[in-house]
């Protein structure tokens, strides 16, 4: 019976553990002098170690700011130029280019499906002559910054199951989010804030967002992300209540961790040790956190640049500012969300509105993280969980049209981080319905193997980790007797967006 609870234990004892219990120090400081500045992340849990799942060439880039536009903003009307849409305005999407793809069940009843041109002018813009809408005239400051990826491509129709695959990997709730695999593979170069802080636009409608998006799963609890919301007070319950001072607040914690550690000697269970750790960041955080998220130090060219909106917290502007200020304080993933893409109807204005919310704050991050020099080892990247279609959702009306889901195709677009700037990659069919190839033939890719020309959600992913010096199938962790991964069993690096 002991060697059987013995084993049991052993078993639960993590690298760290290891090197604390057989003469400590020694062995710490040669594993961190290893590790530098990733420290000794949570991937050594599992039986791996840095060295297996860094790559040798090393990072591009330290950082990600990934603006997610959830809903799904209408490609067709931002980024990908269509004549032919309004050409055949309100003409039936010819059977031969739809081939009997899946519809959602809300248009998929409709006894018309009419092609809807955009009401929005285009033209191209820069070196690059990328093509852009009228509601973004910000980005034509940024556009040869911009790789513009037009074949994105997924396989859920819906939203949650969309949104879910986009930052873990599944459709299915309960993997690690991006962030999570992140924060376990690289650790954090900052000890006073998280790895991976989640702002998220207040005041908006739309899809609902869950704290899973950006939970750690499987993972340890340490590796999720923290929100910081609008107001005073950015972290829930980080303040000291009425009538408790730092330093009472310290003793309690010394106190508290002692009798976690006297804990954690008799049951050896890691989460306890990241429940410490957690409530030191918590003590830590108390004087990093106003600092950080205080913007009124900020000068005038600052909110003339991000916009007025930059000065109302909890905006998307405001969040775009406070990303780069997290950024330059070493964080390494920074997730923004703005809802509000879903636009089943009165996508005109709908729309409009949208683009006057985000366009300058998105374009005003990359000029100021550029000017800051920032922007070489800082990855921005902007989309939304899929596209929309370019029939109609009901009545065709200049005003009340809507457009669909739409995954088979849709745009998102990348800058700095080690991506090729002024670039477009892949391309559509003149309907903007389908990906095809250089010479305009239909492509039917698939996430189990690369199609040159199309990016899967899961060779993204792939493409984003490689940016930050990992390597995607070799981070992993083993969960009820599997080895997971952000990328699953899929994923491949797309090297036509590389630098």
């Amino acid at each position: 019976m002991f060697l059987a609870n013995h084993h049991d234990l052993s078993l639960r004892v993590t690298r760290r553990h290891f090197f604390g219990a057989s003469g400590g120090a020694l062995g710490a400081a040669a594993l961190g002098s290893l590790l530098g500045p990733l420290r000794a992340s949570g991937a050594a849990s599992s039986g791996d170690s840095a060295a297996d799942y860094l790559l040798p060439g090393g990072a591009k880039a330290k950082r990600i700011i990934f603006l997610f536009q959830s809903g799904g903003p209408s490609q067709v009307d931002l980024f990908d130029y269509k004549p032919l849409l309004n050409q055949r305005h309100g003409e039936q999407l010819p059977d031969s280019v739809r081939a009997g793809q899946r519809l959602t069940g809300m248009s998929a009843q409709q006894s018309s499906i009419p092609l809807a041109g955009s009401p929005f002018e285009f033209a191209q813009h820069g070196e690059s002559g990328a093509w852009l809408s009228e509601l973004l005239p910000h980005h034509r400051k940024i556009v040869d910054e911009l790789c513009i990826v037009k074949s994105m491509f997924t396989e859920a129709i819906n939203h949650d199951p969309a949104i879910t695959f986009f930052q873990t990997g599944s459709q299915i709730a309960g993997r690690p989010s991006l962030g999570a695999w992140l924060s376990y593979g690289l650790g954090s170069p900052n000890d006073n804030l998280p790895a991976f802080i989640v702002l998220v636009s207040a005041g908006q409608q739309g899809q609902p967002l869950y704290a899973r998006l950006w939970g750690s799963g499987f993972l340890d609890s340490r590796y999720q992300g923290v929100q910081f919301r609008a107001g005073r007070d950015p972290v829930l319950y980080l303040s000291n209540p009425d009538g408790v001072c730092r330093s009472g607040r310290r003793a309690m914690l010394d106190k508290l961790g002692e009798l976690n550690r006297a804990q954690f000697e008799a049951e050896l269970d890691p989460e306890i040790e990241s429940r410490i750790a957690q409530y030191e960041m918590a003590f830590r955080m108390q004087t990093s956190v106003p600092e950080a998220t205080d913007l009124t130090a900020e000068p005038d060219s600052t909110f003339a640049l991000y916009g007025e909106d930059a000065r109302q917290p909890g905006t998307f502007a405001a969040n775009c500012l406070l990303a780069r200020r997290l950024a330059e304080r070493g964080v390494p993933f920074i997730q923004l969300y703005h809802q509000g893409w879903d636009q089943h109807g009165s996508l005109a204005g709908e729309i409009r509105k949208q683009c006057a919310e985000t366009d300058q704050a998105s374009a005003a991050l990359v000029l100021d993280l550029k000017q800051r020099g920032l922007l070489e080892d800082t990855l921005v990247v902007w989309g939304g969980e899929f596209g929309r279609t370019s029939y109609s959702q009901g009545l065709l009306t200049p005003e009340g049209f809507g457009r669909d889901h739409h995954p088979r195709c849709f745009t998102m677009w990348m800058a700095g981080g080690g991506v090729r700037g002024g670039t477009t990659y892949g391309a559509t069919d003149d309907f903007g319905y389908n990906i095809v190839d250089a010479a305009g033939a239909p492509l039917q890719p698939t996430k189990h193997e690369f199609t040159p020309g199309a990016v899967h959600v899961h060779d993204l992913q792939a493409t984003l980790l490689h940016l930050l010096g990992v390597d995607h199938q070799r981070l992993a962790f083993k969960y009820q007797g599997r080895r997971f991964r952000l990328t699953d069993v899929h994923g491949h690096v797309v090297r036509e967006l590389l630098a």
